[in-house]
């Protein structure tokens, strides 16, 4: 079948099991500082996961599209994507195990057909913290009648989702996989092996417990269930390929990079298609190149995709163009918001163009660096200079080693993989130390900031202009960032104002009240919302005032947020800059 027919048959089959669409939410996480990108369809439903109440019911169901960086340096295997989209489904507070098991069991084996003598599954194994996972085995092994050879038993290393950072919602997850065919690489083959014989095709995840601070767990009250299925890897399946880059969604880029490389490597292609595809869909929704956060990623992944077009020669100049038109039409129709050729187009260029500049400040850098081994009798360069020359200008070790021959100079590559690789693990020290909050943060204070920030943005119109618009948000427990449409700094005297109109609403003790209806009845009330691709048929709107007719703040949101303003404390601005061209930034905290 092809990608949009095995989309549709993926949210008609959950359909007629009660399940609500919902729609595809940004790459940005909303308020969420635990992750960069939207990795998994739960992240935009975690305050719903938490015990909001999601406009659209308790059975949910969508396509996501997500990104991950963490497999980067996998991408150009087989089965790894940056960009994926995600097949998902949600049972908030109704249905449990077995019923979630039955039905993703039933749509790879009744709807598209994948056998069930293929097909071996993976449960939780129990430890001294939490029990075995008995509903989800008997479930597989006596009601579905998959045999105990093919039923695995893990740790929570392998089968437990969460919490996403120190505490919050967690639990066991059953994760199924298909067995390729392909010989076993001994004779305890088994799913957790990463040899290929097995590829996870997805993941039942059963939110039953809430990890405390004190490391225990007890059991939740809303129990919910959150299941994500690869798609790529679903669809290379169904077509019987073998892999995911044979099919439609990566075949034309691929064919356009063979007609147009002198020097054409299949790694190669696979990865500029990846990245390029990733690339576009991240500026799509709103991220530029730069040093930080998205950003980096961003620049990182551009880069990657100028080093493989050249180490492919690349005959075409336009290349970057033509490959972003391609991507388009493969995905305008399913994502309308990838239709921004020329916006897309503009960026790129100017990062390539960014990148060509730090190419030749390198090579300056690299005839510093080669002149003074020279002059020392030195016949090596290090692998700290090799990795200076990668982190500080962007030069891939093919390109060191290229000019180090031209100057009978060797290489340390081996000192290059250990800098390197110890860059990496302070990398992800530091993301860890920055993303420790968790997705679960639903404390007092974060509630607390998320309501600020309607106010805030409320006291910008009145003070600046009706023209503010919001255009990003990020909540920790220590801060609120807030991100604007405007085209000027902020005079002290206005952030002034805008604080003093801020304190005065708190004070004021002005309930916060919500209220579920169809969007075009909320646009008609006057509540506010920049964000329309985001939201469903039927919306949340939040109100701060004294009646539905007397507010200061009226926004579509999904919460969560407190009752009544004078919980709030004090608001301070401690910031206001600029964030991008026409768009300021301020971040501020409640005292």
């Amino acid at each position: 079948m092809t990608a949009n027919q095995l989309r549709k048959k993926f949210i008609d089959f959950l359909v007629t099991h009660g399940h609500k669409i919902i729609k595809s939410s940004s790459l940005i996480p909303e308020n969420d500082p635990t992750v960069l990108f939207t990795t998994a369809g739960m992240h935009p439903l975690v305050p719903f996961l938490l015990g909001e109440h999601h406009p659209a019911g308790i059975r949910l169901v969508n396509i996501q599209k997500c990104i991950r960086t963490n497999d980067i340096e996998e991408v150009g295997d087989d089965i790894h994507n940056t960009f994926f989209e995600m097949l998902g489904y949600w049972s908030l507070g109704d249905y449990w195990k077995k019923e979630s098991i039955h039905i993703t069991f039933d749509f790879y084996t009744k709807i598209i057909g994948f056998k069930k003598q293929n097909i071996h599954v993976t449960v939780f194994g129990g430890d001294q913290d939490v029990p075995f996972d008995k509903e989800s085995y008997n479930t597989w092994e006596q009601e579905i009648g998959i045999s105990k050879e093919r039923i695995h038993k893990y740790s929570k290393s392998e089968n437990w989702w969460g919490p996403a950072g120190n505490t919050g919602p967690c639990g066991p997850c059953t994760e199924m996989f298909l067995d390729t065919g392909a010989k076993a690489c001994g004779t305890k083959c088994a799913p957790s092996c990463t040899c290929g014989k097995f590829v996870e095709i997805g993941n039942n995840v059963f939110m039953e417990y809430n990890k405390k601070a004190d490391g225990s767990f007890e059991p939740l009250v809303q129990k919910n269930v959150d299941v994500g299925l690869g798609f790529e890897r679903i669809l290379a399946f169904t077509q019987k390929k073998s892999n995911i880059y044979k099919t439609e969604l990566f075949i034309p880029l691929i064919q356009y990079l063979v007609k147009n490389c002198h020097n054409f490597d299949e790694k190669g292609a696979r990865i500029i298609s990846d990245h390029i595809k990733a690339s576009a869909f991240i500026i799509a929704d709103g991220i530029i190149p730069s040093n930080i956060d998205q950003g980096y990623i961003l620049r990182r992944l551009l880069r990657r995709i100028i080093r493989y077009a050249n180490l492919m020669e690349i005959k075409n100049n336009t290349y970057l163009d033509d490959l972003i038109d391609i991507i388009i039409k493969i995905y305008q129709d399913v994502y309308p918001e990838i239709n921004q050729p020329k916006l897309i187009k503009d960026i790129i260029a100017k990062e390539a163009k960014k990148f060509e500049h730090a190419l030749a400040q390198g090579q300056k850098e690299f005839a510093k660096i080669a002149n003074n081994l020279k002059n020392k009798n030195i016949d090596m360069i290090s692998g700290e200079l090799i990795f200076k020359l990668y982190e500080s200008y962007g030069f891939p070790i093919e390109l060191t080693e290229e000019l180090a021959k031209e100057e009978n100079l060797e290489v340390d590559k081996d000192g290059f993989i250990k800098s390197f690789e110890a860059h990496q693990l302070l990398s992800r020290a530091g993301a860890e130390k920055k993303f420790s909050g968790g997705l679960a943060d639903n404390s007092q204070i974060v509630t607390g900031y998320h309501t600020a920030t309607h106010l805030l943005h409320a006291a910008l119109r009145k003070i600046l202009g009706e023209h503010v618009m919001q255009k990003g948000s990020n909540i920790t427990a220590e801060r609120m960032r807030f991100d604007f449409i405007h085209s000027k700094p902020m005079t002290p005297e206005e952030i002034k104002q805008v604080e003093k109109l801020v304190n005065q609403k708190i004070k004021e003790n002005l309930p916060v009240t919500v209220n579920e209806m169809d969007l075009k009845d909320a646009k008609v009330s006057g509540a506010l919302g920049f964000f329309e691709s985001k939201y469903g048929k039927i919306v949340k709107v939040y109100t701060i005032g004294k009646s539905d007719c007397e507010y200061f703040s009226k926004e579509i949101c999904g919460g969560p947020h407190v009752k009544n303003t004078s919980e709030l404390g004090h608001f301070k601005i401690i910031s206001e800059k600029s964030s991008s061209a026409g768009i300021r930034r301020i971040k501020a905290i409640l005292e």
